[in-house]
């Protein structure tokens, strides 16, 4: 009996939960991606893609894990964030979770916000730090998925050439 239908199926299911994983931080997006990708190569028998498309498509999805954890990072440390606030940042992500779509946005700004005002009690700072930290996890995302359309881009090349 061939599974390669229910391999295919697998894969795009882990491609379109990687993708969703992207905007929403309680997923690994890319690592799923690359996961789908890998499942959807090994279905056709590594015949269309072959070792260096994935060996490309490892090394984005490494260079993506980079990009989540600095893009939040250095958002904030450039506006001189706490460790209250860094830690805010991640428990605003979380809460913001509960309350979706506008939670994640509002999250991670609120925590950081809140985390840099119980540190040094002033309301300009702790406003500065928790937009530095947003805008920090809006560039990550974007970026994020820019490097997953440069995925979906390299595997669709190794297919169909």
């Amino acid at each position: 009996m061939d599974y390669s239908f229910i391999l295919y199926l697998l894969a795009a299911l882990l491609v379109i939960v990687g993708i969703a994983g992207v905007i929403l931080p309680a997923l690994p997006g890319l690592p799923l991606v690359f996961a789908g990708l890998l499942v959807a190569a090994w279905a056709d028998g590594f015949t269309h893609v072959g070792w260096l498309p994935l060996l490309v498509l490892g090394v984005l999805t490494a260079l993506s894990i980079v990009v989540d954890v600095l893009a939040t990072t250095l958002g904030a440390q450039r506006l001189g964030a706490s460790r209250l606030a860094l830690a805010g940042s991640v428990l605003g992500t979380v809460a913001g979770l509960f309350f979706m779509p506008i939670g994640l946005f509002v999250g991670p700004f609120l925590g950081a916000l809140l985390g840099e005002y119980l540190h040094g009690r002033r309301l300009g700072q702790a406003t500065r730090v928790g937009f530095g930290t947003w805008l920090g996890i809006v560039l990550g995302v974007a970026l994020k998925l820019g490097l997953a359309m440069a995925m979906l881009g390299v595997f669709a090349i190794a297919w169909f050439v």
